[in-house]
């Protein structure tokens, strides 16, 4: 029975493979990619490399012949066995009028068991989507069994990684967008990237709806869900925790055993997590409680600060106009310089954040976040905006700042507020050129140098050796006027 073996390293068909670099590699018979890559990206050796998604049209036998366009790779199957789509006869909203639905699938229990329950209570086909997004090979193995298992009709896997940190990262970076003084909004720019490929694929595929898997309590349903309206608005949306009977992990599991659904054997972890190539994310069990100190074996990205290397390390971090582009001297695409400050941080315990945060549906949550690429980043460009951006530049960039991370958090990506204050944003960082070096010791950062060709510092002015260009006497009369609003009023109340 002929297979597309999308996630081994080595798989038995014909197809272009697209370095990272851009050259163009055909392999006959099978496709290798040895290089060695970030254990982070790793996956790129299997689908990213071509650069683009995979499709699958699940079934026994292929059918059709990969064609590659726009940098997209397409392996379609036929079935030899139908799957029956179950008749519905409850017309109440929308069900049994849609044709077609793209699911945003993870392979775990809730997407496996969301794909029988769309075909039996809306009668439609799932198309299962997968976005990788940096979150790792294990999150991503095994998709293509079991998306079948679970009665999709097509699998459709889609590399992210680059558009997700050039697109989205970097430019809440470049904002200085930080959501409540502490989080740097990794699944808040993830979502935004996820909705916008569905939609694409949605198009692609012919589908008349979307739908997810995020709770009725979360963030998350806000965010995809404004992004289908902004992209389009023509397009249904079906959140099935919303409406179905199931309410948790032993309902789910005896749903996907009466519609024979094979239950994934992993083990239950006793947090929830969200990853991504900016963070990892963990909340529930004993986090609920704000008074419990995390697990020490809790955090998987960092090492505990305590047990990091009793030396520092330095890193240089190159930026042209607030965008990082270089790493010790070494030029990097987005994704791989976030990779790669991710490991180096990671070994250092830097990143390690814990807060209590006000979601958007109105509760409080208590949420632990690893970031440690991303906290390295934005220490270098705040850094770096100490020389290039004058005061009244810099606290208008941080008030705006504020309102940019509410979007983002709000799920409002495609908002024209928030594409407004990028452009004031990419404006503002023209200058915003330099490099900075950092030294990180045991979960610390300390800034140890920064240079810019646009500095606005000025040793020679600053330097408390008379110059030509600052004569002290003139601050005399500067602080006369600059006090008189505060002389006047003390005046007033003495009576003079």
């Amino acid at each position: 029975m002929a297979q597309l073996k999308l996630f081994s390293p080595c798989s038995s068909t014909n197809l272009a493979c697209h370095g990272l670099n851009g050259a163009s590699l055909l392999y006959s018979d099978k496709v290798c990619c040895s290089r060695k890559l970030y254990p982070s990206l790793e996956l790129g050796a299997r689908t990213s490399e071509f650069n683009g998604y995979t499709c699958l049209s699940i079934g026994s036998s292929l059918a059709n012949s990969r064609n590659k366009q726009d940098g997209v790779i397409r392996a379609a199957f036929s079935s030899s066995v139908e799957s029956e789509i179950s008749e519905v006869t409850n017309n109440s909203g929308l069900r049994g009028k849609l044709k077609k639905v793209v699911l945003a699938y993870s392979g775990g229990l809730d997407t496996s068991v969301i794909v029988p329950w769309l075909r039996e209570n809306y009668g439609c086909e799932v198309v299962c989507f997968t976005a990788d997004v940096g979150q790792g090979i294990k999150e991503l193995d095994g998709l293509e069994q079991k998306a079948k298992a679970s009665g999709a009709c097509q699998l459709v896997v889609k590399d992210l990684k680059e558009e997700f940190v050039k697109d989205y990262i970097f430019p809440c970076l470049r904002a200085g967008a930080v959501y409540e003084r502490k989080y740097l909004l990794g699944t808040s720019m993830a979502r935004p990237v996820i909705a916008k490929a569905m939609v694409d694929v949605a198009e692609e595929v012919g589908a008349d709806a979307v739908a997810h898997g995020c709770t009725g309590k979360g963030n998350d349903q806000v965010r995809f869900e404004l992004t289908f309206f902004a992209l389009n608005p023509k397009l249904n949306v079906v959140a099935p925790w919303r409406e179905w009977d199931i309410r948790g992990r032993e309902d789910a599991i005896e749903y996907a055993k009466k519609h024979n659904v094979p239950v994934p054997v992993t083990k239950k972890s006793i947090y929830s997590r969200d990853g991504n190539l900016w963070h990892l994310s963990h909340e529930g069990d004993i986090l609920e409680d704000p008074e419990n100190e995390p697990k020490k074996d809790m955090y998987m990205l960092t090492v505990d600060p305590e047990d990091a290397p009793n030396q520092p390390e330095y890193v240089e971090i190159g930026i042209v106009s607030g965008i990082p582009v270089s790493v010790n001297g070494k030029e990097l695409s987005p994704a791989y310089l976030l990779s790669e400050l991710n490991h180096i941080g990671g070994r250092h315990g830097i990143g390690r954040i814990d807060m209590v945060e006000n979601r958007l549906v109105g509760m409080k949550s208590r949420g632990v976040y690893e970031t440690p690429g991303g906290t390295i980043l934005y220490a270098a460009a705040r850094e770096l905006e100490s020389l290039t951006l004058d005061r009244e530049t810099i606290q208008v960039k941080d008030s705006l700042a504020l309102k940019y991370a509410e979007l983002v958090y709000a799920g409002r990506w495609f908002d024209p507020l928030r594409e407004s204050m990028d452009s004031f944003m990419e404006n503002i960082t023209k200058t915003t050129t330099g490099s900075v070096t950092l030294k990180l010791y045991k979960g610390s950062i300390t800034v140890t140098s920064r240079k810019s060709p646009y500095s606005l510092y000025r040793q020679d002015i600053s330097s408390f050796e008379s110059g030509d260009i600052y004569d002290q006497a003139d601050a005399a009369g500067f602080i006369r006027l600059y006090g008189l609003p505060i002389k006047v009023r003390a005046m007033l109340r003495k009576g003079i």
